[in-house]
């Protein structure tokens, strides 16, 4: 449990609520990997007006979690708000993406989703 992510601050955010810390997660897995898909599309697209936006919506959850990607996702997320055409931002992209992809497969085997 808890490998390739943290519930430290979910937990505090909670306040012992354990169905909110089960709908927290719930919302994650509802969420992230469909704006991952938007993000993944975007940048294969160069379409900086949505992969900034993919990257900014999910950059809370990410930080709530604590996935350990924020800097890379900030880098995918200023590529698109900056568009720097000049900058490839793959290798940035797939580290988040693999980490979103751990991350929702374990949470659904913790939380039996």
């Amino acid at each position: 449990m808890e490998k390739n992510y943290k519930l430290y601050r979910v937990r505090e955010l909670a306040d012992g609520d354990e169905d909110f810390v089960m709908a927290i997660a719930a919302a994650f897995l509802e969420e992230v990997p469909e704006d991952a898909e938007r993000l993944k599309k975007a940048v294969a697209e160069r379409d900086y007006y949505t992969t900034y936006q993919a990257a900014h919506k999910m950059k809370p959850t990410i930080d709530l979690f604590e996935l350990g990607v924020l800097e890379e996702l900030i880098t995918v997320q200023d590529w698109g708000k900056l568009e720097k055409d000049n900058e490839d931002v793959t290798a940035q992209l797939h580290i988040v993406l693999e980490a979103i992809k751990k991350t929702v497969e374990e949470i659904k085997t913790d939380f039996n989703l």
